[in-house]
């Protein structure tokens, strides 16, 4: 059987062919053109080298900007693409693997719009790094390129050490650290997504700073307080910071610091760059600061600590204070103490709510969704608030099941809702805010109206009074009016049951 193939179709299929190749003909065109042009400007322009020994001629001492240029070749992407480049293990981390620019071969980055190469040279025991860029380019591109590379160099040995935790001991005090393994980051805290992007861009827009803040200047310094009631996140919160940023936390303690008479100044001034200086309950020590010169000294240590003019000794710092007030309890906080400059982001930690509540069980259960949650809302809209940390404890305990766990927490938050508070008046009755929104006794079953359950109210308290009033006026009138005590307890105890 013959299958005949329109002619129209074939041509199609044929002319479609031709452009493919067309088309490829000439994006290799355009590729090896720029490549020849390329080549004939890397041999017609002037070079000038540079290089960079890996020791110096005096006393053959390791050279920085040696280690610093090696660690950010290691980090450049056009270094996957190198003819010959050696791998490592830095040991320090599983799979923290690095490339090094093999010996004789080369490697390509630019900046500010100029092409810089470097080349790896090894001859007489010693290797050296060769930088080579235009000679046009020097003036403009070199000095503020060496920058660039000890800075990212500095960021990288930063993230592959880690963050270290530093805490006042022994007389004096001194600083000791130890290896900070908190594993918390800002995208596992739970917190309103929007403010915890703020936060982050904010942190982020800090750490390139620094030309920024000398151009204004201002001190590269950045202070943040972190208020809400305990068992919200706020340590968390100050722990990703730190993460984010790659900064070593110190933790000043100044109820040590006040029973050994350390001198704050002393204390702020031993820390290193890149630091978290971390001061926790600020409030209450604040509030502990005694009365007469001994508080006002304390007082004015503490606000020269924050922002006096020693402090400029102090840049490339974060400085969190985190207190256990809510908005509106923080009226005894001395106002100098929260003016900007001293404290420049304020940022509320509240009671878990919903949203918190779903990140949480996303966290520690790896939910996503579930069939209570419309339950769980449901208790929250009713105004049903627990600590964030006591979400994470039901959660933890009932991990192995996770619909368990929903329900401890509901069952938890049942607990705190303001609904479910009995009101006690005396011992003569109980009474209870009703779902309706309507005062009833702690037994009725809400079989009665809201208008008959606001109507049962008035007369048990008219009742209520009257008994009282006749108990105590018993006491002194018993025989005239013929109405003994016990008969008083006894109509008291019908109105109980």
């Amino acid at each position: 059987m013959e299958v005949n193939i329109p002619i129209s179709l074939l041509a199609a299929v044929v002319g479609g062919l031709l452009f493919v190749r067309l088309l490829l003909s000439i994006k290799s065109l355009i590729f090896w053109s720029r490549r020849w042009l390329r080549w004939v400007e890397d041999h017609t322009q002037a070079y000038q080298s540079f290089e960079i020994p890996q020791r110096t001629e005096i006393g053959e001492e390791g050279n920085p900007l040696y280690c610093r240029a090696a660690a950010y070749l290691a980090a450049l992407p056009s270094l996957e693409d190198s003819d010959s480049a050696m791998l490592f293990s830095s040991g320090r981390k599983p799979n923290d693997f690095f490339l090094m620019l093999g010996s004789g071969h080369s490697a390509v980055d630019s900046f500010l719009g100029a092409r810089v190469f470097w080349t790896n040279v090894s001859g007489d025991g010693a290797s050296r790094l060769v930088l080579r860029l235009r000679r046009q380019d020097r003036t403009r591109v070199l000095r503020p390129y060496l920058q660039h590379v000890e800075s990212v160099a500095d960021d990288l040995e930063l993230r592959r050490r880690g963050v270290r935790l530093y805490t006042l001991f022994g007389e004096g005090p001194r600083w000791r650290s130890t290896a900070f393994t908190h594993p918390a980051t800002i995208e596992t805290v739970a917190m309103d997504a929007d403010l915890k992007s703020r936060v982050r861009a904010d942190l982020e827009s800090f750490l390139k700073g620094r030309a920024y803040y000398h151009r204004l200047g201002r001190v590269w310094r950045r202070s943040y307080l972190l208020y809400g009631p305990p068992g919200t996140g706020k340590s968390t919160f100050v722990a990703a910071m730190a993460k984010l940023l790659c900064y070593d936390i110190y933790d000043v303690d100044l109820s040590r610091v006040y029973a050994d008479g350390a001198d704050l100044k002393a204390l702020l001034l031993s820390t290193t760059p890149r630091s978290v200086i971390l001061v926790e309950d600020l409030d209450l020590h604040l509030k502990g600061n005694g009365v007469g010169e001994e508080g006002e000294s304390r007082l004015t240590r503490i606000l020269n600590f924050m922002d006096g003019v020693f402090s400029c000794c102090g840049e490339e710092r974060v400085m969190v204070f985190t207190m256990n007030s809510e908005a509106g309890g923080m009226e005894g906080v001395e106002p100098a103490v929260l003016r900007p400059g001293r404290l420049d982001v304020h940022i509320h930690f509240p009671l878990c709510n919903f949203t918190a509540f779903k990140t949480l069980a996303s966290s520690y259960l790896g939910l996503k969704d579930h069939k209570l949650y419309p339950q769980v809302e449901e208790v929250f809209q009713s105004g049903a608030r627990i600590s964030p940390a006591e979400v994470g404890e039901i959660m933890i305990t009932n991990r192995a099941s996770p619909s368990r766990a929903i329900k401890s927490v509901i069952n938890a938050l049942q607990h705190h809702a303001p609904s479910t508070a009995a009101v006690r008046f005396g011992t003569a009755c109980s009474l209870r805010l009703s779902d309706d929104g309507t005062w009833r006794r702690a037994d009725d079953s809400g079989s009665d109206s809201a208008n008959g359950g606001a109507m049962g109210l008035g007369k048990e308290f008219k009742k209520l009074y009257g008994l009282i009033k006749m108990r105590n006026g018993s006491k002194k009138e018993g025989a005239v009016t013929g109405t003994t005590p016990s008969q008083v307890d006894k109509e008291h105890s019908s109105l109980k049951n």
